[in-house]
């Protein structure tokens, strides 16, 4: 036994020396990591003592930058040497500003930041010789495509898939030649394609466009995509997957998103006098004050009060069409104005025989009072047959996208 320890022994100082030599073997050297860039008006924010806040009542350029450990007479000659480049009276309550300080024991201000709005900003530099710049933050366009089913109102529906709901008005306003908004109804279909902006590539800034979009209504899937045969304008209209225009002679309606409540007939009991009679047009509730708007372009015949009509209107667009606007709690033309389509002509009201606020919109064709809901009406100039084709290059590649996902979206 003891020989063989004798023969291991020196083995084993060895390896005992060997481990104690790496466990006092130093670690390596670990530097500290940087800390990632925090960049906003073009400056690394971890650089600088920042101090971010909004203006308050009573607060002014140089009662701010005062507070900076500057006095009187500095702040003065600071004012003087920037007002060229930024308004000091301009600083509003509310508004966010930011303040870049050195991150020494002095904390001396470096850069003061106003922000009137989320795109545009001012720099004042207090570093070598005081100057004033104003930046525009970038702006960059997304686009997106989405299919559904409406489920409730237009914005509602669209406000669930985290859109703009001011996109709905933009498309009220594209299809209002072209679809009764009224007749909508829960599980009707669409999809849209739009652009949406984004400051810094990062803020959301609303809806930009709707470059194409189709609507179920009535059985039929009705396009709409943007078009200018002139390439150097600026103004679009819209048109169907076949180049037809959406702009109609006449708006379906006098209002926006309301209900109807009683449509043209022969006969109908009359709510306020009790009987039954003719009703020549078509009723459209909603608020007290909600603007009626001229279904045509036209010169106004008539603007005044009648006993059953109350607060009225009336537009004479040509020689075979005329339109009227009942019970209004306020007119906003005169007679002998001209108007255009969309143009605000008064408010809802209850003037008159009426049980609560409402439009009674009144038709005419060559002099006869007719059903406007019924009535096949005249479309604007159709599209000229050279920029068909120019027009179908740009729409094919937008129409497939729509297509697909719609698809996809209700194969589910």
């Amino acid at each position: 036994m003891s020989k063989i320890f004798r023969i291991l022994f020196p083995t084993l100082v060895v390896l005992c020396f060997v481990i104690s030599c790496d466990k006092t073997k130093e670690e390596p050297f670990m530097a500290e990591k940087p800390k990632p860039k925090l960049v906003d008006f073009g400056f690394n924010l971890h650089d600088f003592n920042v101090v971010n806040d909004t203006v308050k009542s009573g607060d002014t350029f140089g009662s701010l930058i005062e507070k900076q450990n500057l006095n009187g007479n500095e702040v003065y000659d600071i004012v003087a040497k920037v007002r060229d480049s930024f308004d000091v009276r301009s600083i509003r309550i509310g508004k966010p500003y930011t303040i870049l300080r050195s991150k020494n024991k002095t904390n001396k201000i470096q850069y003061f930041i106003y922000q009137p709005d989320r795109m545009n900003y001012y720099i004042i530099d207090f570093r070598d010789s005081i100057v004033a710049h104003k930046k525009t933050r970038p702006l960059t366009f997304k686009t997106r495509t989405i299919a559904g089913a409406l489920n409730g109102s237009l914005s509602e529906t669209l406000a669930k898939d985290n859109v703009d709901p001011a996109l709905a008005s933009k498309i009220a306003k594209i299809y209002a030649w072209s679809i009764d908004f009224f007749k909508l109804q829960k599980g009707d279909k669409f999809g849209l394609t739009f652009t949406e902006r984004y400051i810094n590539d990062t803020i959301y800034d609303g809806v930009d466009s709707l470059k194409a979009s189709f609507f179920e209504y009535k059985g039929k899937k009705i396009y709409a995509f943007p078009f200018s045969p002139n390439e150097n304008s600026k103004k679009q209209e819209y048109y169907d997957e076949e180049g037809k225009t959406l702009k109609n002679f006449f708006l379906k309606a006098p209002l926006k998103f309301v209900n109807i409540t009683s449509r043209y007939s022969r006969s109908r009991f009359h709510p306020v006098q009790k009987r039954w009679k003719a009703h020549n047009g078509t009723d459209y509730a909603a608020p007290t004050g909600t603007p009626i708007m001229s279904t045509a372009a036209g010169v106004v015949e008539q603007a005044g009060y009648t006993t059953g009509n109350g607060n009225f209107v009336k537009v004479k667009h040509d020689r075979t069409y005329s339109t009227q606007y009942l019970h209004m709690s306020k007119i906003l033309v005169r007679r002998g104005q001209r108007v255009t389509q969309g143009q605000v002509i008064g408010k809802v009201g209850s003037t008159g025989l009426a049980t609560g606020p409402h439009v009674c919109y009144r038709f005419w064709k060559n002099g006869v009072q007719v059903d406007a809901l019924r009535l096949k009406l005249p479309t604007s100039t159709p599209m000229d047959a050279k920029y068909k084709q120019k027009f179908l290059e740009v729409i094919t590649p937008l129409k497939k996208v729509l297509d697909s996902t719609a698809e996809a979206k209700f194969r589910k």
